[in-house]
């Protein structure tokens, strides 16, 4: 069959790791797969979003991303509709089957404009990832809010990432209560992670220091929901339960999703080299922008362990990356971390505060041989529960369903 992935913006972020996998699982099935998207940056995307694996196409990049330094979403649901009008009266695509996510507006025109039959990845509901502080943003987010709710009940199909985002989706949108929602754990490419596992990729000295033993990696978008001041405080409390010698071999990585376009990516990282100048950690913190895969995979490569400090995210790809590359993931124990990380087994459940992290981080100073054995325990939870051939039977299964 033919499927069209309609996505507003194929940079690299979890929602672009999602969809890129799935449209890699589908392409293994024997699937016709293409993009439509609003934009795609070469110099900041995924491999295959550039390599010819996929046929990407872009439309609508002149449209404004806000206006007067705000109104993205409204932005946004124009830059979708534009991208859905494209395909239906512009393209020469006549799908079979639609795999839009993040933004749901674009499935009436779908629905009324084509025989293609719709299925929405549900990352989480939208109305609840930006806040209401005032009369004005209240009255700014109603109909958006509404709009979302009554379009995504209007797909074939719903999909979710995780149990947690379930639950949240029910209590959100409560009109959809007859919905079923079925929930695919998002998964990882393992073709690649196993290339470079066995090509043995390792960080040269001006990205790591010689001295460093205990190596601790955070890996996730620059940006204040993902609470990275957790990590960078756990390692300052960490220096006062550690001997001398330890905290001179211990080193700690910051790698995140970095766009120029994003101001909250250029401020937050900002802020974050700040608060590690204001707390002396200079020397203990390297920072990353926007790493490449290669370069992602020579860190958890390098690690000790990994840290991963959103609360109540809604599911998070990173420790399930983590755990297949064999490193154990200090998680906090809220949202989807719960569904993938085995507390005590493959990693460790915590507090979110930095006394928590950073009583889970001694643990892999006092006992170097923890990390290879719960990174053993956590690559055969992702091989049992989280693969690649996984998901992509469940996905194929569900668009053969959703197509019959």
């Amino acid at each position: 069959m033919q499927v069209v992935f309609l996505h507003p913006d194929l940079g690299i972020g979890g929602a672009e790791r999602l969809v890129v996998d799935a449209a890699l699982a589908l392409k293994s099935k024997g699937h016709r797969v293409s993009f439509i998207t609003a934009h795609h940056d070469r110099a900041h995307c995924f491999e295959e979003t550039k390599d010819g694996t996929f046929s990407i196409n872009v439309a609508g990049d002149w449209l404004p991303r806000k206006i007067m330094g705000g109104f993205h979403a409204v932005c946004a649901y124009i830059r979708m509709i534009y991208i859905t009008l494209y395909l239906v009266f512009a393209s020469s695509f006549k799908p079979d089957v639609v795999f839009c996510d993040q933004i749901s507006v674009c499935i009436p025109i779908i629905r009324l404009a084509s025989r293609a039959k719709v299925v929405f990845y549900c990352h989480y509901p939208d109305k609840l990832l930006t806040g209401r502080e005032s009369w004005m943003k209240w009255l700014y987010r109603k109909p958006l809010d509404w709009m979302e709710e009554r379009t995504t009940g209007m797909a074939h199909f719903v999909l979710v990432n995780s149990h947690f985002t379930a639950r949240i989706f029910r209590g959100a949108f409560t009109s959809l209560k007859d919905i079923e929602t079925h929930v695919l754990h998002p998964t990882i490419n393992s073709t690649t992670f196993d290339k470079a596992m066995n090509s043995r990729l390792r960080l040269n000295n001006s990205t790591l220091p010689s001295t460093a033993k205990y190596i601790f990696l955070s890996i996730n978008r620059y940006e204040r929901k993902k609470n990275l001041e957790l990590a960078i405080k756990a390692l300052d409390t960490l220096r006062d339960r550690v001997s001398h010698d330890d905290w001179g071999m211990t080193h700690f990585l910051m790698a995140g999703g970095y766009d120029e376009r994003v101001s909250e990516n250029v401020n937050h990282h900002k802020e974050l080299v700040r608060l590690v100048e204001n707390l002396k950690l200079q020397s203990k913190i390297t920072f990353l922008r926007s790493v490449t895969s290669t370069q992602k995979m020579a860190l958890l490569s390098s690690s000790t362990a990994v840290l991963y400090t959103p609360s109540n995210e809604h599911f998070g790809i990173v420790p399930v990356e983590a755990m297949y590359m064999k490193k154990p993931v200090i998680g906090v124990n809220s949202g989807g971390p719960k569904e993938t990380i085995l507390d005590g087994i493959t990693g460790f459940l915590c507090k979110g505060d930095a006394e928590s992290f950073a009583d889970a981080m001694l643990r892999f100073v006092k006992d170097p041989t923890l990390s290879a054995k719960m990174g053993a325990a956590g690559r055969e939870r992702v091989k049992n529960n989280f693969s690649f051939e996984k998901f992509a039977t469940t996905l194929n299964g569900i668009i053969q369903s959703v197509a019959s």
